[in-house]
């Protein structure tokens, strides 16, 4: 039975708090009704309003509960996808916002007199407490099969608790439950699986530390996707991963040069696995790296990539994130993407920072990532330099590829030529994307910043600082050059912490495009291009990290 979970609807303009499985298929008596589902900082919207068509687009505005001022959020697509797990005709995410925080929110219909107001309430970081069970040092799995409430969560403290089983057992910690808080713990020396969750959800997993997990197959490899968090239950739903290191596997993956059975393609231990799930998850402010010789697979992701789930699924944010050391994609946000949210992530050592081959419910949202370094461990005979920034594609055929993708305001930071690609390297196949804001400076051996390819399909590149070519026709409002940084540019990994910001003189400065939500003007003055406003502070990732939404970014004065 799909769990139920509280949502907000609004029949005909007026709020109704309803309660509704969170898989609940849309039917054509519910055209009505918008589904609001939250996070810390987003809001996924869902309407499908009587009218709706390619020729409609609906606008958004929102503004904090009591305040008088409008702001606009970015327009909503009409795309139905024929499939039970699409949710609503126009789908769309507010971002940026402030958490537990209630915001009223308006849609028109364009061209027509169908509007509704609801309100939403993002979620709150401090979640009420319960109970705690202290947990001491352990040699044995802790099985967590107490169930809280919304009122208050079990907290299984782990403070100074260290689950060591010398791979004697499969897990560290084994979860039957929902409305638990995990905190604290350092879990090492599994044979499998550092946390699994077998059923549940509102699931906190917080300042963790998890190492040494997982076996060794025929192949002298490590298993495939034995993870530091993992689980295969479809209906697992709100799962919060923040501020944990995932680090250090026992095992090593093979790289594209090295075979795993008869397949080169890398396999092996990942930090994050979640199969199909039900979604509305958070992973924010984590620390996934190893060393040269223990690298993952992917960092964060699972599979069935050409399907309308996959990972990490609806609702879902990744942000603030470390991500280094893996073979194949650092982010594997492969599936449905439906209101999935990628941003402010710093990526290196990976062969394919962010993965989205394929999109097939959409929206998919990345912006305000940077990547960095992406050359190959000392002695490997694999080039780490082949891969994208982004990957584009597709997993399973074309069919797949029928969501859409918006990506703004990213940043392939070089130093040396061993960054990463453009979006889609020379030549994938690019469907359902629109580009703005962002820098796609690709290595000095590159001929594309975007891939062109004469199966691209309803795409749309623009204000982009690119340093190579891009599909004709594209980038007329574009710039083509070679960015400058200011020159303490570059990531601090003793901080984890980036400055990523344009030179007074660059190219990009003051030439972006005003996109509604996601990259406004800052005290009247124009945005720049790529991850990093000049005027902030240095960007954060990783476990001391905190993300300010947009109305701080605004108080900060963009040039002294």
């Amino acid at each position: 039975m799909a769990e139920r979970t509280a949502l907000t609807v609004v029949l005909a303009g007026l709020v109704l708090p309803v309660w509704t499985c969170s898989a609940a298929v849309r039917r054509d008596t519910d055209k009505a009704e918008v589904l609001l589902v939250p996070t810390f900082h987003c809001m996924s919207i869902y309407w499908s309003p009587a009218q709706g068509s390619p020729q409609r687009k609906v606008s958004v505005k929102f503004r904090q509960a009591g305040q008088q001022q409008w702001r606009d959020g970015f327009p909503l697509r009409y795309h139905p996808v024929e499939t039970a797990e699409c949710k609503a005709d126009y789908r769309g995410s507010l971002v940026n916002l402030i958490p537990a925080t209630t915001y009223d929110i308006a849609l028109s219909l364009d061209g027509t007199d169908e509007q509704v107001e609801c309100q939403g309430t993002t979620w709150c970081e401090q979640f009420p407490l319960g109970s705690v069970v202290k947990i001491p040092d352990r040699d044995t799995p802790l099985v967590v099969d107490q169930s809280g409430s919304p009122d208050g969560y079990v907290l299984f403290d782990g403070t100074d608790c260290t689950i060591d089983t010398g791979n004697r057992d499969e897990i560290g910690i084994g979860v039957r439950a929902s409305y638990v808080i995990l905190r604290g713990f350092t879990v090492k020396n599994v044979k499998e699986h550092g946390i699994r969750l077998f059923e549940g959800h509102h699931i906190v997993i917080e300042d963790c530390d998890i190492s040494k997990w997982g076996s060794e197959d025929e192949n002298g490899w490590g298993k495939n996707y034995q993870a530091c968090v993992f689980s295969n239950n479809s209906a697992l739903n709100a799962v919060v991963i923040q501020r944990c290191k995932m680090h250090h596997p026992s095992w090593d993956t093979n790289s594209w040069a090295e075979k795993h059975g008869e397949s080169t393609h890398p396999a092996g231990p990942q930090t994050v696995v979640f199969w199909n799930s039900e979604g509305n998850h958070v992973f924010r402010y984590n620390e996934c790296w190893s060393d040269d010789d223990h690298y993952f697979n992917d960092a964060m992701g699972a599979g069935s990539n050409g399907s309308y789930r996959g990972f990490p699924g609806a609702d879902s944010d990744i942000y603030c994130n470390y991500i280094a050391n893996c073979w194949d994609d650092g982010i594997e946000a492969e599936g449905g993407d439906q209101n999935v949210r990628i941003w402010n992530n710093y990526i290196e050592h990976v062969l394919i920072p962010i993965a989205n081959a394929a999109v097939s419910i959409g929206p998919l949202y990345v912006w305000r990532n940077v990547s960095g370094e992406c050359y190959s461990p000392p002695g490997s005979s694999w080039d780490m330099t082949h891969g994208p920034f982004i990957k584009m594609g597709y997993a399973g055929g074309e069919q797949w590829m029928t969501g859409h993708m918006y990506i703004f305001n990213n940043t392939i930071f070089q130093r040396d030529g061993n960054g990463a690609g453009g979006l889609g390297g020379g030549g994938r196949i690019i469907k359902h994307c629109t580009t703005r804001n962002n820098i796609l400076h690709v290595r000095p051996q590159d001929g594309y910043s975007i891939a062109v390819s004469r199966n691209h399909a309803d795409n749309d590149f623009d204000y982009d600082l690119i340093s190579a070519a891009c599909p004709p026709g594209h980038e007329k409002r574009g710039q083509k050059g070679v960015p400058q940084y200011v020159s303490e540019a570059g990531f601090d990994p003793q901080t984890r912490t980036g400055m990523f910001q344009l030179a007074a003189e660059s190219q990009g400065v003051d030439a972006a495009e005003v996109i509604p939500n996601f990259c406004e003007m800052t005290n009247g003055d124009p945005p720049d291009l790529g991850a990093h406003e000049r005027g902030t502070g240095r960007m954060q990732f990783g476990v001391r990290a905190q993300f300010p939404p947009s109305g701080a970014l605004r108080t900060i004065r963009k040039r002294p």
